[in-house]
C-alpha cells in the first residue's frame, strides 16, 4: 500500500473538517431564522475532500466528488448551485444530485487548487435549505515535469593526487512536479561518465574523487551526471548535465637537466659579466610549482656564477672573473637546480633537485698588454727642477709571443708639459718644478701599446702627489685697520693679530710672533704673544698726541714651525685717533680720511658750503634761460586748444579754423630761404592774396607746400603748425559749390546759412551747427 498517497489526503480531511463543523452551525442559524415556524433541527452539508488530477485528457466530463445536504431525501426536492473559481466552465455541477465533474485538463503547476462556494436551494420555494459553503477542490499531481539542471554546464578545479573520498563539486537538478505528493519530484542522481575516476551521491549529487590522479598524465576530466525523478522507478523522467574537472597541480616532480654534461667556451678576452652559457632542467610541473633556482657548486676558482631567468626558467652562466689561456685553460664546474616551493607532502619521494657538470674551454686571443697594478700612486717634492724622477710604470704582454711595449701618456696637453715618460721603460719624470699651492694632486693615464699589433692597448691610472716643502713664510690674514686712543692708558689691548701660511705642516701649523728687532727699542707698542696662534698688540705708554704723530708704523716677526723655519716681517698701521679710552671706528675712519687730505673739518664744512652755492646758482640759470625760450604765440596756441572740437558727424565748417587766418596757405611767392617767423599775421594776409588764383595742381602750389612743411620741420623758434594745417581747395564737382569763406569779404554773421536745411538729412547736423552760431552771434 503507497501511504505517501494517503498522506495528503489525512491533511486535507484535518483541514477541512472545522470548516464543515462552521458551516453545519451557520446553516442550522439561518434556517432557524428563515423558517421561524418549523422546529429547529441540526443539518449540515455531507461530503468528502474534492482531488482532480492533472494532465485528463477524458472526451466526456471526469467526476470530482458529490456535494450532498442531510436534508436531502431523494425525492428531487432540492437544487444544487455550484459558483466560484471555474465555475460553469472547468467544473459542473448537476443540480439534482450534487455530483461535480471537471470539464478540462487541469495543470498543477499553474494552479494547483480552486475555491468553490456550494448552496442548496429548495425547488419549490426557492429559499435555501443549507447556507452557502466554501470548499477547495486540490488538483492531484501527475509526473509530466522532467529534472532540470538550471547552473549547468558545471566546471570544478580539485589538486591532482587528491585522497579517495575528496569532494569535488555538487550538482543540483530541479523538478516542477509536487514535492509533496508521490515520487514526481524526488531525484536520484547517477553517474553516465567517469568511472572509475569519480563518484557521485545519489540523493545529494556530491561528486567525490574515486582514485589518485596525475595532472601530468592528464588534467581534464568529462563527468556526465544523470538526475532521474520517481526515485528512478520505471517510466521516470530523467535529464544529464555535464561537469568539466580540472585537475590543479601541485609540485609533486622534481625538475631534470636535460642534458648530464654540458660544453661550453669563452674568450680570454671576454669581459666580466660576458654570458658564457645556458643550461635548462625542465620540471612537468607548471606555475609556480616548477620555478627553480640554480647554483653553481664545485668551482673552487669563483670564476664563473649562475643566474636564474624566472621567465625562461634558465640557468645562466655569467663571467664573473677574467679568465687567462696562459694560466688554465679548461674549467670545470657542478651546476645544481631547485624548487623553489617544496610541498612537504612529497619530500618522502625524494630530493626536489638535479645536478649536471659543465666543462668551459678558454679560448686564446691576441690580449692587450697588462699593467702590474691597476692605479699607481707616486710622489715628488715640491720644487724639483726639470728631469726628476717621479716613478715607473711596468706592463707586458700576458700571451705568449711576449709583443714588446710602448709607453705613452695621454689625455690633457698641460699634464704633457708637466711630465714625460720614457716609451721603453716606462720611467716618467718632470718637465717643469712643481708648485703644491698650485696643485697638490696630479692624475695622468698613462697608455701601453703592444709593438706588434698597436690596436692592443691598455691603460692605468698614475696618481702623483706633490709633496709639501716649506717655501712659503707666515704672513696676516688680512689688512688690520687698528686705531689707538689719545687718552689710552699703558697695556691697553687695541688689536688681535693671527697668521697663516700656504704650505701644509703634518703636525699643524705653530706661529710665533715678536717686535721687529729695529723697533725693540723705540717702540710705543708691545706684542704679546698668546701661544695659540694669536698674539695681542698692548699700548707701552700712556696717552699720544696727534699733532705729534698721527701714524706708527708697527713691523710683526712671525716665525713658523716648518723644515727650515721661515719668517716673515709684516707691517701694522696704527692710527692715532680723536677719542678718550674706547675707539669709534667710524668717528675714526672719518678723521683718517681728513688727515690724508690734509683738512680740517672747518675747512671741510666751507668746501661743502661753496659747492652747495655753486649748484643753486647753476640751477638758477637753467630756469631763466628755460623762461626765455618760450614761444611768444604761447597765447595764440592756448586758443587753438580751446577752439579745436571734437565730433564725429559730417562736416565741421569754418568752426575749427575760427581762430587763426587760414589765409596763410595762399601765396604765389615761393620762399627760397629760411627765416625765423616775427610777424606771422602780416605775412598771412599778403600770402592769402596771392595765394586766391593758385589751382589743386599748381607746381607752385607743390613747391609752396613742401617748403612750408621744411619750414615748419627745421625751425625750433615756432609752435608745431604742420599738425594744424588747413588748405582752402575742396576739389571739383561738389553740387553744394565752396562753403569756405576765405574768399568772401562777409562774415559768418552776414551769411544766410539757411539754404542749408534743403540739402537733405546729410547736411542735418551741418545745418544746425551754422544755425544755431548765427542766432548766438546775433
Amino acid at each position: 500500500m503507497n501511504y505517501y498517497a494517503l498522506l495528503p489526503l489525512m491533511l486535507i480531511v484535518v483541514k477541512l473538517w472545522p470548516c464543515s463543523s462552521s458551516t453545519q452551525i451557520h446553516s442550522t442559524q439561518n434556517t432557524e431564522q428563515s423558517f421561524t415556524a418549523v422546529r429547529r433541527v441540526k443539518r449540515g452539508w455531507v461530503w468528502e475532500p474534492f482531488f482532480a488530477t492533472e494532465e485528463q485528457t477524458s472526451v466526456e466530463p471526469v467526476y470530482v466528488g458529490q456535494l450532498k445536504s442531510d436534508l436531502e431525501k431523494e425525492d428531487g426536492n432540492l437544487i444544487y448551485i455550484l459558483t466560484g473559481e471555474g465555475a460553469g466552465s472547468i467544473f459542473i455541477i448537476d443540480e439534482n444530485n450534487g455530483k461535480i465533474y471537471v470539464t478540462q485538463k487541469l495543470d498543477r503547476e499553474k494552479k494547483p487548487f480552486y475555491t468553490l462556494r456550494a448552496q442548496a436551494i429548495n425547488r419549490s420555494t426557492q429559499l435555501p435549505v443549507e447556507p452557502e459553503s466554501e470548499f477547495v477542490i486540490k488538483v492531484l499531481d501527475v509526473n509530466d515535469h522532467e529534472p532540470q539542471f538550471l547552473d549547468g554546464p558545471y566546471v570544478a578545479t580539485v589538486p591532482e593526487m587528491s585522497p579517495e573520498g575528496t569532494s569535488v563539486t555538487q550538482v543540483t537538478a530541479t523538478d516542477g512536479d509536487d514535492p509533496s505528493y508521490g515520487n514526481s519530484a524526488r531525484l536520484l542522481y547517477s553517474l553516465i561518465q567517469g568511472q572509475p575516476y569519480f563518484s557521485v551521491e545519489p540523493k545529494t549529487g556530491v561528486i567525490r574523487m574515486a582514485s589518485q590522479m596525475d595532472r601530468e598524465t592528464k588534467d581534464q576530466y568529462l563527468v556526465i551526471i544523470q538526475a532521474k525523478d520517481m526515485v528512478g522507478q520505471a517510466g521516470a523522467f530523467s535529464a544529464t548535465a555535464t561537469v568539466t574537472i580540472n585537475l590543479s597541480d601541485i609540485n609533486d616532480n622534481p625538475p631534470k637537466f636535460q642534458q648530464r654534461l654540458y660544453y661550453m667556451s669563452v674568450s680570454e678576452e671576454a669581459p666580466v659579466g660576458t654570458t658564457v652559457g645556458k643550461v635548462f632542467a625542465e620540471d612537468s610541473d607548471i606555475g609556480e610549482n616548477a620555478a627553480m633556482n640554480y647554483f653553481i657548486e664545485e668551482d673552487s676558482s669563483d670564476v664563473f656564477d649562475i643566474i636564474t631567468n624566472n621567465e625562461t626558467q634558465e640557468g645562466i652562466i655569467l663571467l664573473k672573473k677574467r679568465v687567462d689561456y696562459e694560466s688554465k685553460r679548461r674549467h670545470s664546474i657542478q651546476a645544481k637546480v631547485v624548487n623553489r616551493f617544496i610541498d612537504d607532502r612529497f619530500l618522502e619521494e625524494g630530493p626536489f633537485e638535479d645536478k649536471t657538470i659543465v666543462k668551459i674551454n678558454v679560448e686564446d686571443a691576441d690580449e692587450p698588454p697588462v699593467f702590474t697594478l691597476e692605479n699607481y700612486v707616486m710622489e715628488i717634492d715640491e720644487g724639483a727642477m726639470s728631469g726628476s724622477l717621479v716613478g715607473t710604470v711596468t706592463a707586458r704582454d700576458p700571451d705568449s709571443a711576449d709583443s714588446p711595449v710602448r709607453y705613452s701618456i695621454v689625455h690633457g696637453m698641460h699634464l704633457k708639459r708637466l711630465f714625460s715618460i720614457n716609451e721603453h721603460n716606462g720611467t716618467i719624470i718632470t718637465t717643469k718644478p712643481l708648485d703644491r699651492e698650485i696643485a697638490s694632486w696630479h692624475n695622468i693615464t698613462v697608455t701601453a701599446t703592444e709593438t706588434r699589433n698597436p690596436e692592443k692597448i691598455s691603460e692605468a691610472n698614475v696618481y702623483i702627489e706633490v709633496l709639501d716643502i716649506n717655501d712659503h713664510a707666515p704672513e696676516f690674514p688680512k689688512h688690520y685697520e687698528t686705531f689707538v686712543c689719545e687718552n689710552t692708558v699703558s697695556g691697553q689691548l687695541i688689536q688681535s693679530i693671527s697668521a697663516v701660511d700656504q704650505d701644509d705642516s703634518a703636525e699643524g701649523h705653530r706661529f710665533y710672533f715678536s717686535l721687529a728687532q729695529e723697533a725693540m727699542n723705540n717702540s710705543h707698542f708691545t706684542v704679546k704673544d698668546n701661544e695659540d696662534n694669536t698674539a695681542g698688540i698692548f699700548t707701552a705708554k700712556s696717552g699720544f698726541r696727534r699733532q705729534e704723530q698721527f701714524y706708527f708704523y708697527l713691523p710683526i716677526l712671525i716665525l713658523d714651525n716648518g723644515t727650515p723655519p721661515l719668517t716673515s716681517t709684516n707691517t701694522l698701521t696704527v692710527t692715532v685717533c680723536d677719542c678718550d679710552t674706547k675707539v669709534n671706528i667710524f668717528y675714526c675712519r672719518y678723521g683718517a680720511f681728513l688727515y690724508a687730505m690734509g683738512l680740517s673739518t672747518e675747512a671741510l664744512v666751507a668746501i661743502l658750503a661753496c659747492i652747495l652755492i655753486l649748484l643753486v646758482f647753476f640751477l638758477a640759470i637753467v630756469a631763466i634761460r628755460q623762461q626765455r625760450k618760450k614761444s611768444p604765440f604761447s597765447e595764440k596756441m592756448e586758443e587753438f586748444r580751446e577752439n579745436i572740437v571734437r565730433y564725429d558727424d559730417e562736416g565741421g565748417g569754418e568752426e575749427d579754423t575760427e581762430a587763426f587766418d587760414i589765409s596763410a596757405l595762399r601765396t604765389r611767392a615761393v620762399m627760397r630761404t629760411h627765416r625765423p617767423r616775427k610777424k606771422v599775421t602780416t605775412e598771412i594776409h599778403s600770402l592769402y592774396r596771392q595765394s586766391l588764383q593758385v589751382g589743386p595742381d599748381s607746381a607752385i602750389f607743390r613747391q609752396f607746400i613742401s617748403e612750408k612743411l621744411e619750414e615748419a620741420n627745421t625751425d625750433p623758434s615756432v609752435p608745431p603748425y604742420d599738425s594744424l594745417q588747413t588748405y582752402a581747395f575742396e576739389g571739383t564737382g561738389s553740387l553744394a559749390g565752396s562753403l569756405s569763406s576765405l574768399g568772401s569779404n562777409m562774415s559768418d554773421a552776414d551769411q544766410n546759412y539757411d539754404y542749408l536745411r534743403d540739402w537733405g538729412p546729410h547736411f542735418k547736423q551741418l545745418a544746425g551747427m551754422y544755425t544755431s552760431h548765427r542766432s548766438v552771434g546775433d
